[in-house]
């Protein structure tokens, strides 16, 4: 008769688990944005913003349509 060799579970790993979970690397804490970080985002922001409307306000006679005659201009 054979006779098979006894091993361990092959899941006494998971008994294990705890002792190597402090192995797992834990991500930085975040760091806060400072006042000068915030206001510099803010001041972005504005400009950016700033910017699109004044295309828009410059680009918008542009844009219009002129059915008077007058303004024409006309080659001789």
């Amino acid at each position: 008769m054979l006779r098979r060799r006894r091993e361990p579970v092959p899941f006494a790993f998971v008994a294990e688990a705890d002792r190597f979970r402090s192995d797992v690397p834990v991500p930085p804490p975040v760091k806060r944005a400072g006042i000068g970080e915030i206001a510099g985002r803010a001041l972005v922001g504005v400009l950016i913003v700033a910017g699109l409307v004044g295309a828009v306000v410059f680009g918008i006679p542009a844009m219009q349509l002129t059915d008077d005659p007058g303004s024409a201009q006309h080659t001789p």
